[in-house]
């Protein structure tokens, strides 16, 4: 086996490394440039039967927890969540307040494809958005070409996000 025939072999197993995890912002880190220091306390939704049903309608499956724990303070919840892309999950924080999202940020990025979605153009559709009466996103989000399966975890993340806000601010649609 020479040298040349080794360089594809080498270039797949670089890219593989590089995609196993990037860490743009630590989730902690990221509750606290929302809320500030120190940290509140994280509190838990409970997903009972009706909130899993709704949240399983808004992901396409049945959530992989039975909680989820968010931050709040100064009138903004403060949720991380993780979605499947392609084949790996993916880490995004979102602040909510008055039933829309402030901000939204990739967290942890694991796919090997799709990277963009972290990048500030993408994530600035998220600004305002809000969730209607069927669940949806209240503006249609730009896709990227070679992203779709990212866009799309990306945009379920945010729909639940602003579904289980609307669940611990009493507001359930």
């Amino acid at each position: 086996m020479n040298l040349r025939s080794c360089v594809p072999a080498l270039l797949l197993l670089a890219q593989s490394a590089y995609a196993l995890e990037d860490v743009i912002l630590p989730p902690q880190r990221f509750v606290e440039e929302a809320l500030g220091s120190p940290l509140p306390k994280a509190q838990v939704v409970w997903l009972t039967k009706d909130v899993a049903e709704k949240a399983a309608q808004i992901l396409g499956h049945a959530p992989s927890q039975l909680r989820q724990r968010y931050w709040s303070g100064n009138g903004k919840t403060v949720w991380v969540l993780e979605e499947i892309g392609k084949e790996e999950p993916i880490t995004a924080g979102f602040v909510i307040a008055g039933g829309r999202i402030l901000q939204a940020r990739v967290l942890v990025y694991r796919e090997s494809r799709g990277g963009e979605i972290r990048y500030p153009a993408f994530l600035k559709q998220y600004e305002n958005a809000s969730l209607t009466p069927d669940a949806r996103l209240d503006r249609s989000i730009d896709g990227i070409a070679g992203a779709t399966l990212s866009v799309r975890a990306m945009e379920r993340m945010a729909r639940l996000a602003l579904y289980l806000d609307s669940i611990v601010q009493g507001n359930t649609p």
